[in-house]
């Protein structure tokens, strides 16, 4: 992709959960219980359901996972998400992930990525359909994020952050609800 961006590894993110799991010697449902007692204090006030083992070994299939469900992966391994795009290196692995209590959840900010993705199509004086191009993506799904409630796949998102210009610790912080 031109200007830099580069492609996220949810390969290389899905083998370094596969190892952690490995070197901590737990099986998948261990794991899927260790990710969501992170926040284990909200959970307990929230009652909501935790994530499936399956929804952590299915990224190995599907080649990707939401950009929320990544944040659950991303702060268990303690890394940014920059640390997984193709190519990085030390110098790049981006800024660090807000610091989360067990009375707290990583979200991403889906508002505040629209308004910086429109601002930044403003500055550069473009069309939804030329900033499309460049994430490799159908316009109505950069143009979707404004509506989103929940979720878009966690490749689009590096892609859509990396085209604004800005680290993706930008769009993240440690939700309370």
């Amino acid at each position: 992709m031109s200007r830099g961006v580069k492609e996220f590894d949810i390969a290389a993110m899905y083998a370094a959960m596969e190892a952690q799991r490995i070197q901590r010697g737990l099986s998948w449902p261990q794991v899927a219980r260790a990710r969501w007692e992170q926040s284990a204090s909200l959970n307990g006030q929230r009652q909501d359901h935790p994530i499936s083992p399956a929804t952590l070994t299915g990224i190995a299939k599907r080649r990707d996972c939401t950009c929320q469900h990544a944040l659950f992966i991303l702060r268990w391994l303690g890394r940014s998400p920059e640390s997984f795009l193709y190519e990085s290196t030390p110098q790049q692995s981006g800024a660090a992930l807000p610091a989360a209590g067990d009375d707290r959840r990583l979200r991403w900010n889906l508002k505040a990525l629209f308004e910086a993705l429109n601002d930044r199509r403003h500055e550069r004086g473009v069309t939804w359909r030329a900033v499309a191009h460049e994430p490799r993506c159908p316009e109505h799904r950069l143009t979707g994020i404004r509506t989103a409630r929940f979720a878009i796949g966690m490749r689009l998102m590096m892609r859509v952050v990396q085209w604004i210009g800005k680290p993706s610790a930008t769009f993240i912080y440690a939700a309370h609800w």
